[in-house]
């Protein structure tokens, strides 16, 4: 369900002035040799998926590819959490935050 946000002319107009275009993959630094990953640049690097139960926008089959094409060293599941577990799930995500930070760092 959407919700129709009702703003006066003058906010409209301060909020697209303030919009800025960005790279949604980042600097163009970061393409074609130096973004190769090896043990070096990436491999090193402890990671852990959280999944989310209830992601509408990465549903389970599109998670689980990710986690297939790029493993990570564990995988936490919160149940009923949405894409934004630190608001759908808070506590649950902070715990899992912790375990991890605990476990790898």
């Amino acid at each position: 369900m959407r919700r129709l946000i009702c703003v006066n002319e003058q906010d409209l107009t301060l909020a697209l002035s303030l919009l800025r275009s960005t790279r949604i993959f980042g600097d163009e630094q970061m393409s074609g040799e130096n973004a190769r990953l090896t043990k070096e640049n990436y491999g090193s690097v402890s990671r852990v998926y959280i999944m989310c139960e209830q992601d509408n926008l990465l549903n389970r089959e599109v998670q689980l590819s990710m986690i297939q094409r790029n493993p990570p060293n564990d995988v936490k599941i919160i149940a009923g959490a949405d894409h934004m577990p630190m608001f759908s799930k808070p506590q649950d995500f902070c715990s899992h935050l912790q375990e991890i930070a605990n476990t790898y760092y």
